[in-house]
């Protein structure tokens, strides 16, 4: 992607300049971001998907004693009457299910995979929404078809309402009010307050046009939960190593032994009392982990490309032949459930690393950047870097493409 080029999805802004006026600081209101944009799923499709075990949904119905919310899957019948006023159905994760919903998403790769999430769609009926409330994260707000009235306000009072199954604003207080239509887009930083409000109108058609909007919301992780995760893979690490290590002498790191030893410890009137030298031993333990800037990239990594709990991959249909690439005669494209990322020393693909340099690293990181080799790309490829590849085809991460295939 030309960072540099104007796009129509950011009002005629490059990505480099939305970046530096816009992302994390104001919103951004943009009028036909996409002239002409059509649902790419239809509200039977997106219902059906809403059914299905392996996708995460949410049916939340605002009554008048309050809020109710309800987890999925969904059964045909499961979901309130389409006259019935003031419901929404959100499933998240449609990227990883439709083909346009995928290449919908890679519009919005001005900004780090590792913190692209993924597009989440909003069914509602007349009135329907989730309330006044802010995210921690990045969002874009696309309207697919009908109407949504946006209330959105730099909100300083966070207390929430008691007793309700959403995080609902309390004292929500608007600045500004819009109201998008299909092909309209909003961007909201994160914590900026805001409430979408489903309305009546008609299409193209002079039919009723249902309000489908589509979030595309962004990943950030908090500092607890990377401290947990990366301090967790740095241990498994430091255990493999140990594992591997013939000796208790290779086993030492900086000096430390594996086990904590106290050979000079006196004994004590105060058993409850932690030694000084057990804490001490611990928190070089720690500082040790942390010494290995690979490591500890290698943690982030395979943390950041980790699939979610609700994806899976299948087998492929067909087999992987070794010729077909190396003679140029297929090409490959990662899988839309796939997350793939790199740093200066490794790839990583969902929550796997290996280590690489040279021209094969420089093949797999345009796979990366690109997700997909041309057949001309992937016959630079060396021998084990066809293995490799052979084997995330195996696993359902990544298909080949032959010549004239419908993809």
């Amino acid at each position: 992607m030309d960072v540099n080029q104007s796009l129509d999805l950011l009002a005629g802004l490059s990505p480099a300049q939305f970046m530096r006026r816009y992302w994390q600081k104001k919103p951004l209101l943009v009028r036909q971001a996409i002239p002409g944009f059509q649902p790419l799923l239809s509200r039977a499709a997106l219902f059906k998907l809403a059914g299905r075990e392996q996708v995460e949904s949410r049916l939340i119905v605002q009554q008048t004693k309050g809020w109710r919310m309800k987890q999925g899957p969904f059964a045909p019948r499961g979901l309130p009457p389409l006259n019935q006023q003031g419901w929404t159905l959100l499933v998240q994760g449609v990227d990883t299910h439709d083909a346009g919903a995928h290449a919908l998403l890679q519009q919005f790769r001005f900004v780090a995979d590792a913190r692209l999430d993924d597009l989440m769609i909003s069914f509602a009926t007349t009135g329907g929404g989730v309330g006044p409330h802010f995210d921690s994260y990045d969002v874009f707000l696309l309207q697919a078809s009908g109407r949504r009235r946006w209330k959105i306000g730099r909100q300083r009072d966070l207390a929430l309402q008691p007793g309700v199954p959403l995080k609902i604003l309390q004292n929500f207080e608007p600045e500004e009010e819009f109201v998008l239509e299909a092909g309209d887009m909003l961007y909201l930083p994160p914590r900026y307050a805001h409430d979408g409000i489903a309305e009546a109108a008609l299409g193209n058609d002079d039919k009723a046009a249902e309000c489908m909007t589509y979030s595309i919301g962004f990943r950030a992780p908090g500092r607890s939960e990377l401290a947990v995760e990366m301090l967790r893979r740095l241990a498994e690490f430091t255990e493999d190593e140990e594992e591997a290590a013939p000796t208790e002498a290779s086993g030492r790191a900086g000096g430390l032994p594996r086990a904590y030893r106290d050979p000079g410890e006196s004994a004590t009137a105060t058993p409850a009392a932690l030694p000084a030298a057990l804490a001490a031993f611990a928190e070089q333990a720690v500082r040790e982990a942390l010494k290995d800037p690979l490591a500890i990239g290698c943690a982030l990594g395979e943390y950041m490309t980790g699939p979610k709990p609700t994806v899976w991959f299948e087998a492929p249909l067909q087999a992987w032949h070794a010729d077909l690439a190396t003679t140029g005669q297929s090409s490959i494209q990662l899988d839309p459930r796939t997350r793939m990322m790199y740093d200066r020393a490794h790839v990583f693909i969902n929550g796997e690393s290996y280590r690489g340099k040279g021209a094969d690293a420089t093949l797999m990181h345009r796979l990366a950047d690109q997700r997909a080799l041309s057949a001309r790309e992937l016959r630079k490829a060396s021998a084990s870097a066809i293995a490799l590849l052979a084997d995330w085809h195996d696993a359902g991460w990544l298909a080949k493409v032959l010549p004239g295939a419908d993809h």
